[in-house]
């Protein structure tokens, strides 16, 4: 059986480019996570707000082993790291499968990069300012005369390190359902047809990135996913709207 050696260039060069394009990314969050940890301590203060504000006046954070507090201020730069980096990663992201779009489509990278990064920090900072409040008001009120909550610091950032990430990417919903729509995989109608199916899987991502079972903190969630849903099939429509209908050679050409 004999292989085409065009299609293993191809191959290999499409390889290197997703080896180089990893590398730049990984560069930019080492970068970022550097500034971060050099104002870690203000990082530190401030994401804990959250959780201090529910707790009695002068509670401590405590760490019970010698090395626990680094690697917990390493793990927050680096969690830093990625939110300041988003731009470079999503552009870096786009530009590997630019070269299989069409040229009107490759248009949609800035806007792309754009509304990504806007989406995944303002996820991030959704979930800080509207949930952790009320999920850390739940979990703090099971102190009583014989319980007394002394709040771990890794397990707290650790906790806050996966609902951030989490919030950041649930709130790229509406960008996901536009490149798949962009690709051709996806258009509002389908969309619009399985709504209730994206209810019921909004309601149980919700319920597994919550850190409570409070039903009111899992809506708290739920809602804005929703809302980024219906925001998805209308984005879905418009891209429909204005994509041509025919194909011109020169474009099939390009593929």
């Amino acid at each position: 059986m004999t292989t085409n050696p065009a299609s293993e260039i191809s191959l290999s060069e499409h390889l290197r480019e997703l080896r180089n394009r990893l590398i730049i990314s990984v560069v930019a969050v080492g970068i970022a996570s550097a500034v971060s940890y050099a104002f870690i301590e203000p990082i530190f203060a401030f994401l804990s707000q959250p959780l201090r504000a529910v707790l009695p006046r002068g509670t401590p954070l405590i760490f019970s082993s010698y090395p626990e507090a680094f690697f917990t201020y390493i793990k927050l730069a680096l969690t830093c790291g990625v939110f300041l980096a988003s731009p470079v990663i999503l552009y870096e992201m786009w530009a590997f499968v630019a070269p299989g779009l069409y040229e009107h489509e490759k248009r949609w990278a800035l806007p792309f990069v754009v509304a990504s990064s806007v989406f995944f920090v303002g996820g991030g900072i959704f979930g800080y300012m509207v949930v952790f409040p009320a999920a850390f008001r739940f979990l703090a009120s099971y102190t009583g005369e014989w319980l007394k909550l002394l709040p771990n610091m890794s397990e707290y950032f650790s906790l806050t390190v996966k609902l951030l990430l989490g919030f950041g990417l649930a709130f790229e919903l509406p960008i996901l359902m536009v490149f798949m729509g962009l690709i051709g995989i996806i258009d509002a109608r389908m969309l619009r047809k399985n709504r209730k199916y994206a209810i019921l899987i909004i309601f149980i991502a919700a319920a597994i990135i919550t850190p409570t079972p409070d039903v009111m903190n899992q809506v708290l969630l739920a809602g804005p996913l929703l809302l980024l849903y219906e925001l998805s099939i209308l984005m879905v429509w418009l891209l429909g709207k204005k994509r041509p209908r025919g194909r011109s050679a020169e474009e099939q050409n390009a593929r």
